[in-house]
């Protein structure tokens, strides 16, 4: 008797039994669900949703491996025990194994507990409701790890998951009834209940706060500084690393969001597997960059003093603002979150365009946290459904209007 057979005979042994939620979820995860549609339309597919997610946990895996070298390289770099790679992706220091166990010891523990706190609530909220056990957490749960900054305690993480699973989505019926991306709630539980760790400058780069610990008040802090770069260009400090390095990602920051190349081939992927809205990704970016020239703008024109602390980051190059922080992968991998973003393709356009010109807004006016696609994503998924709403409503005027005009 095969794994699949064996799986199905225990389904069939606590089908309408207390734990009957939890055996179909490991069946429907391995295999396709066997029950058919027996009454009533419906539409023959070959995926479903958890194969839907499984495809964005495939376009997130190549950041979460490059996340993991890069958590090594950044590492050994601040330590001073290497130097700084020259070929980019085909430098032999870049993936070495030193880096990848580094990264291995840090982001395996995180997606562990990320998996394992978050799908045990969705678990327990399955037997407890007696329901199907949702599939919406497989994507959350890869998320997680790749926003938070590397040296998050592990049980501050999990204080953050049950509340973002619980908070953020099992109170508004669970998964495709939520108003909020999860990821997006987990991070801020984690940023307003303890700001030090995630908007501190020396968070991003593993042992840096040890290290900076053990030679506080010496000539060499700076050296061993693990902040982002966004986190420089706040403080109005002049960053050292070449427009490459930010596009490649061999910078600081949080696991999955330094490589915009690998955030851009994922974002195509989304696109061409027709899972990720192309709309709200290109609306998204219009809106960064039109905000980011507005900043240039109003730099150039000599309206603000060099002095100023908001001078740095209005100054930045506005396309810059794309390939900096976490604002590429925010916009590609939780602006188009399909329960929590607009619907309509005209509200699409609405959406992603607020979220780029917000997220710009916020990184430059809040120097504490430089960083606002977070904040800017979470604010237009409480707007969404009243874009949709008015987007709806004017086309019901437009129709009613020519329905006047061929019946006059």
């Amino acid at each position: 008797m095969g794994l699949k057979d064996k799986l199905h005979k225990l389904k069939l042994k606590y089908k309408g039994k207390k734990m009957a939620p939890a055996f179909n979820a490991i069946h429907t995860f391995l295999y396709l669900p066997n029950e058919t549609t027996h009454s009533g339309s419906h539409v023959r597919g070959a995926d479903d949703l958890k194969r839907t997610m499984n495809t964005v946990i495939m376009a997130l895996l190549p950041c979460l491996i490059f996340g993991m070298f890069n958590a090594g390289y950044q590492h050994h770099l601040a330590a001073g025990e290497i130097e700084a790679v020259a070929n980019g992706f085909f430098s032999a220091g870049f993936w070495s194994i030193d880096n990848l166990v580094v990264g291995l010891w840090k982001v395996l523990p995180l997606v562990v507990i990320s998996y394992g706190v978050g799908l045990g609530v969705e678990f327990l909220f399955a037997v407890i409701k007696g329901h199907e056990v949702e599939e919406g957490y497989l994507v959350t749960g890869m998320l997680v790890p790749l926003i938070v900054p590397i040296d998050t305690p592990l049980w501050m993480l999990a204080v953050a998951v049950i509340f973002g699973v619980v908070i953020g989505k099992e109170v508004f019926g669970g998964t495709g009834m939520n108003i909020l991306n999860p990821a997006l709630t987990i991070r801020a539980f984690l940023f307003f209940a303890y700001p030090t760790w995630m908007s501190g400058d020396k968070v991003w780069v593993h042992g840096a706060v040890e290290r900076a610990g053990e030679i506080a008040g010496g000539a060499q802090l700076d050296a061993i500084s693990g902040e982002t770069v966004l986190g420089s260009l706040a403080q109005g400090k002049e960053i050292s690393y070449s427009v490459a390095d930010m596009f490649l990602g061999f910078i600081p920051g949080s696991v999955g969001e330094t490589s915009a190349v690998l955030i851009l081939l994922g974002g195509l992927f989304l696109i061409f597997t027709k899972i990720g809205s192309w709309r709200i990704m290109a609306s998204a970016v219009l809106g960064a960059l039109a905000m980011g020239l507005i900043f240039n703008g109003v730099v150039n024109a000599g309206w603000i003093s060099e002095g100023s602390k908001f001078y740095s980051l209005m100054s930045t190059e506005f396309w810059h603002h794309l390939i900096i922080g976490g604002f590429a992968f925010g916009v590609v991998f939780m602006a188009t979150d399909p329960v929590t973003a607009s619907q309509t393709n005209k509200g699409k356009w609405i959406y992603g365009f607020l979220i780029g010109f917000i997220s710009i807004l916020i990184r430059v006016f809040n120097p504490a946290y430089p960083e606002g696609v977070m904040l800017a994503i979470l604010l237009m998924n409480v707007f969404a459904p009243t874009i949709d709403h008015y987007v709806v409503q004017g086309n019901i005027k437009k129709r009613m209007k020519r329905l006047k005009l061929k019946t006059a």
